[in-house]
């Protein structure tokens, strides 16, 4: 009995004066439970201020702990509760487990390393607790690290929206781009969803922030150009939601004139969806050569395409005066193109082009933000 007493006081990480009682197995059930006590007699202090305070009663407490084998294991004890003259009745803190919690701290550093990579369901399913509990665990660990941080100045801030629950719920992040890492997650996508961000940040560090990357977010813009200081020459629109709104118009043409050609008898369009989205570095020689075809049958989509193509090109140049001037041929190219979806895309890049040019200032992109967005998805 003495060798399991030693061997489940190295496991907990007891010191003095806690000690192992007893340990019992039931079978039956599954498994061991572990009986912690305090000797008598001790002294105790306040854990607010360590002045000295006296025993006021005791309460009986139970904590989850790692399984030993595949028994379930259970920590038990008589925890005292002290009464302080100056903060009145405080638990004493035990030094196996987070003051609240039901979990000793190893199980909760086993179900943190499992959060990482899976589902609270998954976990809270592969642990036996339920999923209260492992969201429960998930939530203090994130309290623990918030209290870690440093309020530090954030040079590259990005700002993006992402959904969840099958797209229909939304939430706002806000990401160090330098690191990277979350520093503000908010319900919704409007204006006041940024709002609580901007007000906890000191005027210091708002004056600290060099770029923010966004998207062309109308509620966005509005409340960074209202908070951060010289907005106008900070705010990047980021150029891979330029390409995402581009995309979408040349699929916009595509749709249309493949309804158009399948009208007529037969359409070539068919099944191309993603070869007029994908990048033309990572065609292979053959796929090129088949898509170089294809662009011959439809001139309308291929018209549009190539505007893409032009448009993206353009944030390959170094300087801000040679994009401008790339741009604004691109734009007069456009709007003659006699393509609805495309003449959309060029006037809104043109209403914001001011933001858009900023990118060759500060070269920021919100790529960091959107791998973070997988993960929360």
């Amino acid at each position: 009995m003495s060798d399991i007493r030693s061997l489940y006081t190295a496991v907990l990480g007891l010191r003095g004066p806690w000690d192992i009682e007893r340990v019992e197995t039931t079978l039956e059930n599954g498994e061991v439970h572990v009986w912690v006590a305090l000797p008598k007699g001790e002294h105790w202090v306040c854990p607010e201020c360590h002045a000295a305070a006296p025993i006021h009663d005791y309460q009986e407490r139970t904590w989850r702990h790692l399984d030993t084998c595949q028994f379930k294991t259970l920590v038990h004890a008589r925890v005292p509760r002290l009464n302080c003259p100056t903060h009145g009745i405080k638990q004493l803190q035990v030094p196996w487990a987070e003051p609240g919690s039901q979990f000793t701290a190893l199980f909760e550093v086993l179900a943190i390393d499992w959060l990482k990579q899976a589902s609270v369901s998954a976990v809270a399913k592969h642990l036996r607790i339920t999923w209260d509990e492992a969201s429960g665990i998930m939530e203090r660990a994130v309290r623990r690290g918030l209290a870690r941080r440093e309020a530090a100045p954030i040079k590259y801030v990005g700002v993006d929206e992402t959904s969840f629950a099958k797209r229909h719920e939304y939430v706002t992040l806000v990401t160090d781009l330098e690191r990277p890492r979350v520093v503000y997650v908010a319900d919704d996508r409007s204006q006041e969803s940024l709002d609580g961000f901007w007000l906890s940040r000191t005027r210091e560090h708002l004056l600290a922030i060099e770029a923010v990357a966004m998207d062309m977010c109308v509620p966005y813009i509005w409340w960074t150009l209202l908070n951060v200081p010289f907005a106008d020459d900070k705010i990047v629109f980021d150029k891979f939601h330029i390409a995402q709104n581009l995309g979408q118009a040349v699929d916009q043409v595509r749709r249309s004139e493949h309804r158009r050609l399948r009208g007529e008898g037969d359409s070539p369009l068919t099944g191309t969806k993603f070869d007029w989205l994908r990048n033309p570095g990572s065609f292979t020689r053959a796929a090129a050569r088949s898509f170089a075809v294809l662009r011959a049958q439809v001139h309308r989509v291929a018209r549009a395409w190539e505007l893409k193509d032009t448009a993206m090109a353009i944030f390959d140049l170094k300087a801000p005066w040679a994009a401008r001037l790339n741009f604004a041929q691109w734009y007069a190219w456009a709007i003659r193109s006699q393509l609805a979806p495309m003449k959309r895309v060029a006037r809104t890049l043109k209403k914001y082009w001011d933001q858009i040019e900023n990118y060759f200032r500060h070269r920021i992109t919100n790529a960091g933000t959107e791998a973070i967005n997988t993960q929360i998805q």
